[in-house]
């Protein structure tokens, strides 16, 4: 079994910071828009869902020989409107934009990487559902 740990440390009532075995450092905040300065901690389960997922859609299409021109996630979540206001339903919309790649293919490498080899969403409870779509690039 594989472990790891983080540390995460307060800064102010609102700010943390968060730090891994290795010394990489992320900052925290829960302020409202205005102040701002770091995503959530719910932002950053997002953040860590959508990075996950897209990792091994990027390396498959790449096995695959295909041009990657850009490619991104968009990842929206639901949040229950009691407390704890966890994530119900998270939806990925993966987009590459390529010139020779099919819809057909990297559906189905989205599908893989989300289902199979994600350990983000494999570690949530929520319902996470996703689509793909390729672009051609201008």
């Amino acid at each position: 079994m594989s472990k790891r740990n983080v540390t995460v440390r307060m800064k102010a009532d609102y700010e943390y910071e968060s730090v891994n075995q290795q010394g990489n450092k992320v900052s925290i905040d829960m302020y409202d828009a205005p102040q701002k300065q770091a995503q959530s901690p719910m932002d950053l389960l997002l953040s860590a869902l959508g990075s996950c997922a897209s990792v091994d859609a990027v390396l498959m299409m790449k096995k695959k020989r295909r041009t990657l021109v850009d490619f991104y996630v968009e990842v929206e979540g639901s949040r229950n409107e009691g407390i704890p206001s966890y994530y119900t339903d998270i939806h990925l919309k993966f987009v590459l934009v390529s010139p020779d790649a099919t819809d057909e293919e990297f559906a189905k490498v989205v599908a893989l990487s989300v289902e199979k080899y994600c350990s983000v969403a494999s570690s949530l409870k929520s319902e996470i559902t996703f689509s793909a779509h390729v672009e051609r690039p201008l």
